[in-house]
Parts: structure tokens; sequence; C-alpha cells
């Protein structure tokens, strides 16, 4: 069973930044991508980034390419998502997933975090 926290959300003026973390307890796979998800009022839950623990391969959504950056330290399993020029269409609950794979990259189990409100507006 993994549990995720998260912290960092807020309210930032357009072309501020911030910074989320998400920091799991307990593991779960051989391997596991760890990475944020954002939903708007009325719309689906969309990726954002996400980042594997085995090699470090990143995977952004078309929207914050180029603005956002997703790191991770597993020594202490926490994902960080440096989000910089924000904009107000990036207000949105954020949610860390950690999503658990065997060695043969098969998904076996998925965890959701409570999420993180962040609002971009002036």
């Amino acid at each position: 069973q993994v549990q995720l926290v998260e912290s960092g959300g807020g309210l930032v003026q357009p072309g501020g930044s911030l910074r989320l973390s998400c920091t799991a307890s307990g593991s779960a796979g051989s391997i596991n991508v760890m990475g944020w998800y954002h939903q708007r009022p009325g719309n689906q839950r969309e990726l954002v980034a996400t980042i594997r623990s085995n090699d470090g391969r990143t995977v952004y959504g078309g929207s914050v390419k180029g603005r956002f950056t997703i790191s991770r330290d597993n020594a202490e399993n926490t994902v960080y998502l440096q989000m910089n020029s924000l904009k107000p269409e990036d207000t949105a609950v954020y949610y860390c997933n950690y999503n658990a794979l065997s060695y043969n990259y098969a998904s076996i189990a998925n965890y959701w975090g409570q999420g993180t409100q962040v609002t971009v507006s002036s």
C-alpha cells in the first residue's frame, strides 16, 4: 500500500512560480512512475508530467512543456514539480500519482494523492 502526501499549492500571479512536492510512504512494484495530473472544473484529469524511478525518463503534457520541470529524489520517495511562467489556465487541482510497475513495465497498482489547489490569478 502506498500513501501520497502533497504540498506546495496556493495562489500565484500570472508569470509566477510554484513548486509542488509529493512524498510516497511505502512502495510497490519493481519500478514506479510518479507524477502529476491536473483537473480543471468540469474537465477530466489530464497528464501534467511523470518520471520513472529506474531511468528518470520523463513525459510532459503538451500545455506545460518548456514551463514545468519534474524531478525526483528516490532516496526520499519524493517527486517535485517546478512550475514556472504560470498562466491562469494552469489553475486546477493537481493530483500526485504513483503507478507501480512490474520488472517488464506492466502496471500492477495505481495510487492517487488527495490533490492540492493551484490558482493563478492577479
